[in-house]
């Protein structure tokens, strides 16, 4: 295992390089001037207003060279200071907790939600209940999220008034549960017919009839072989799923009001603040490396032959 966890941790360096200098490459092509947008549209930016800021942020050097302060900057812990004179570190101090906790109770409920929908789905194969959650899956598909967002917002949260309906000064569970069931939603579908067809086929394999011959109920054969096998390939799209949900979910933070990382980014794009921009999609970047390498760790874990391949 140490040997597989060393070899996924050399992938990841040049993962993450490239990822970071195509995020520093963007940034660096936005249109418009950072320094006028610092100073307000309405003031007159002084040569030596301009001449202080390029120097402080490296903003009149050229572009790789400014990329390797970055890089340099980066392998002491330090994600840089944005326009307004404010570490970077700092800012994603505060806006974490808000992401990571809405992007965990997001995928607490797909998950378990998810993996048991298709469980009772491939139980009742052909039946009434499988067509029920493939067809309410189809529904949720065809529907844009951020209507299901405003709608739940305004019924649930305005009209019942059962959560709060935007913000997150309420805490967890209570400002979070709203928002991460509509994100839930849409990773439902993939996640119930996943394990709706893992399931069917690990169904159809000869050890459940060896499992049936030694004696073993259908209950603990299922849940004791086959869901153990169906999962392995679900723990693949869960790891993706909460790497992405980690990397921030612009559209729902905006809606209900958090303020997270997703929302720092897009604030710092309106801004023309790229230090923000950049300093936040590494870290990012860096969080989805780690979690589908904990995924690995645990399809290794599950499948021994896989981390011998």
């Amino acid at each position: 295992m140490g040997r597989y966890l060393l070899r996924r941790l050399v992938l990841m360096v040049p993962v993450l390089l490239g990822t970071t200098f195509i995020i520093y490459a963007a940034v660096f092509a936005l249109p418009g001037d950072p320094v006028q947008a610092l100073a307000g549209p309405n003031t007159v930016v002084t040569e030596a207003f301009r001449n202080a800021v390029d120097q402080k942020y490296h903003l009149d050097d050229p572009f790789l060279l400014q990329y390797w302060h970055y890089l340099v900057g980066l392998t002491h812990g330090d994600f840089g200071i944005d326009l307004n004179n404010v570490e970077v570190s700092s800012i994603i101090t505060a806006s974490l907790p808000v992401t990571a906790t809405l992007a965990l109770t997001t995928w607490v409920l797909e998950a378990f939600a998810g993996v048991a929908l298709g469980i009772v789905a491939a139980v009742r194969a052909g039946k009434t209940t499988d067509y029920a959650i493939l067809g309410g899956s189809m529904v949720v598909l065809g529907v844009p999220y951020f209507i299901i967002a405003y709608i739940a917002q305004l019924a649930v949260g305005v009209w019942l008034g059962w959560l709060p309906a935007s913000g997150a000064a309420d805490g967890w569970p209570a400002s979070y549960l709203l928002p991460a069931a509509c994100l839930a939603l849409f990773g439902l579908p993939e996640i119930s017919r996943l394990t709706r067809a893992s399931v069917l086929e690990n169904l159809h394999s000869g050890y459940v009839d060896t499992a049936a011959v030694k004696g073993l109920g259908p209950a603990r054969t299922l849940f004791r072989h086959v869901v153990r096998n169906s999962l392995i390939p679900v723990t693949s799209m869960l790891g993706v799923n909460l790497g992405l949900l980690l990397s921030g979910t612009i559209l729902i933070e905006g809606i209900f009001n958090l303020p997270g990382l997703g929302y720092q980014i897009f604030q710092g794009v309106q801004q023309h603040n790229g230090p923000i921009v950049v300093g936040i999609s590494t870290l990012l970047v860096l969080i989805f490396l780690l979690v589908n390498l904990a995924v690995d760790l645990v399809y290794g874990a599950l499948d021994p032959r896989i981390r011998l391949a």
